[in-house]
């Protein structure tokens, strides 16, 4: 059979940030499981600057027996648009669809968008190999776990499928089908790895406790150094970003890693995400001596207060000792930061910008508190009667979608780009990125600082 999977047109804030695009991986993983029975294509539509005709014109081409789409909430929209496309091309097509907003959301999304078939909840690599299987054989989906579908204008939610035991037994993501050549950054190329799923915790702003069955499973030190060898050495990337929620979360596992980089002599730099209560100096450098030159820390908010009501279990002495700690060993700290909690004030939003500005990050992001599906949050939001809007392209995590007590829209607003105004425009900051040649980070800088006068401007004007 012919499998086409599209990751959809849809200008995201990273994008549009950092002038980069993430490689689909969760595609390149469903590719990896079916590639030796069926013919697989993989359109990422954001790296290729692809418009919907383009993405009609592959269609035809190809000519697909099964669509598989990927979306986040943001971008649901425009997987509609695809799923649409398809049937147009071939009305007889099979239209899947699989990602997070999906897997909570699957007979709303089946009854808003009539040309798609199946929706794969959760964790999707044997789920999707069984169905393609199924569909080729013409067996009855009510066998296959883990999605839902519609049957006869009935929607039929099948039995749920436990989570992948063992990640070793995965394939590699099939990178061959992908551009590899066009992620990058200032010239740079990088390709991002998961080494580990899923998070033991339960902050109410993340659903990934739930996407990946509420379990912390990683793979073996060898599997994932083997990845980078193959990463490294068939398509000559030396930047390597660890995509999992916590990498540093077994401390031995990541020595491990770092002492098989090592022993194979592989010439990389990578960054990875950690919590700041599971790091420590002598990790650290461990970590610094194996390639690793960034670490992004979720420190959220300066309120202790709200920190606790999140479910993050952390502390601001923590942070503090975190930041500390990495730059100490060498590595450089992204830090991010949300603000827009329920329990948020204008003082405390403007505490947690000037934590930002007094710790020693060497990048700071920010964003608007987001209520997605999935999330308990959102679950709060919707019994609280909290949320703005459900025009899903707004939950972008830069605009505000709720209602807060304390704070207005307009004012959040104004607080995110003061955020990134006052962090960014600093003299040692902005004149490290103009050393280094970060002109995208320049760009971004200076438009936000001509948005934020000009709101001033504006804002005076009314006035007077």
């Amino acid at each position: 059979m012919r499998v086409c999977l599209i990751s959809p047109p849809y200008a995201s804030a990273v994008k549009s940030v950092v002038g980069i695009s993430s490689p689909p991986l969760g595609l390149a993983y469903l590719a990896s499981m079916i590639k030796d029975e069926h013919e697989v294509k993989i359109i990422d539509s954001n790296v290729l600057n692809y418009g919907f005709e383009d993405i009609k014109k592959e269609l035809k081409n190809f000519g697909p027996d099964i669509v598989g789409i990927t979306s986040t909430t943001p971008s649901i929209y425009e997987a509609y648009k695809v799923a649409d496309i398809a049937k147009k091309v071939n009305e007889n097509c099979i239209v899947v669809i699989g990602g997070p907003h999906v897997t909570f959301l699957p007979e709303e999304v089946l009854m808003e968008c009539k040309s798609i078939d199946i929706v794969v909840l959760g964790e999707g690599e044997e789920t999707f190999r069984e169905l393609v299987n199924a569909v080729e054989r013409g067996l009855p989906l009510e066998d296959v776990k883990g999605i839902t579908f519609r049957k006869h204008e009935k929607i039929v939610v099948t039995k749920p499928r436990p989570p992948i035991k063992d990640l070793d037994e995965i394939p590699f993501p099939s990178l061959d089908i992908l551009p590899v050549e066009k992620y990058e950054l200032q010239g740079v190329k990088y390709m991002p790895i998961m080494s580990s799923r899923g998070c033991p915790f339960r902050c109410y702003f993340c659903a990934s406790s739930r996407i990946f069955g509420g379990c912390w499973r990683c793979r073996s030190p060898k599997n994932v150094v083997e990845e980078i060898e193959l990463i490294h050495d068939k398509f000559g990337i030396r930047n390597i970003e660890f995509v999992d929620d916590t990498f540093t979360l077994s401390e031995r596992r990541v020595e491990e890693i770092c002492k098989e980089i090592l022993k194979e002599r592989l010439d990389i730099s990578w960054g990875a995400s950690s919590r700041v209560d599971s790091i420590n100096r002598e990790l650290a450098e461990k970590m610094r001596k194996a390639g690793c030159w960034i670490v992004y820390l979720g420190i959220e908010s300066a309120s202790q207060e709200i920190l606790n009501k999140t479910g993050k279990r952390i502390t601001v002495d923590q942070v503090i000792k975190a930041v500390k700690t990495l730059k100490e060993a060498g590595i450089k700290v992204l830090g991010s930061f949300i603000l827009g909690f329920p329990e948020e004030t204008v003082k405390t939003a403007e505490q947690t910008i000037a934590l930002a500005k007094k710790l020693d990050l060497d990048y700071a992001q920010f964003s608007i508190l987001t209520p997605y599906p999935g999330t308990s949050l959102y679950e709060y939001a919707k019994k609280n009667d909290m949320l703005l809007t459900r025009d899903w392209s707004k939950f972008n995590a830069i605009e505000p979608v709720m209602k807060l007590e304390n704070i207005t829209p307009g004012q959040l607003r104004s607080l995110l780009e003061k955020a990134y105004l006052t962090f960014y425009m600093r003299p040692k900051i902005f004149w490290r990125f103009i050393k280094q040649k970060q002109f995208h980070i320049i760009k971004r800088t200076i438009k936000t600082v001509i948005k934020y006068l000009r709101t001033y401007v504006l804002s005076l004007q009314s006035l007077s």
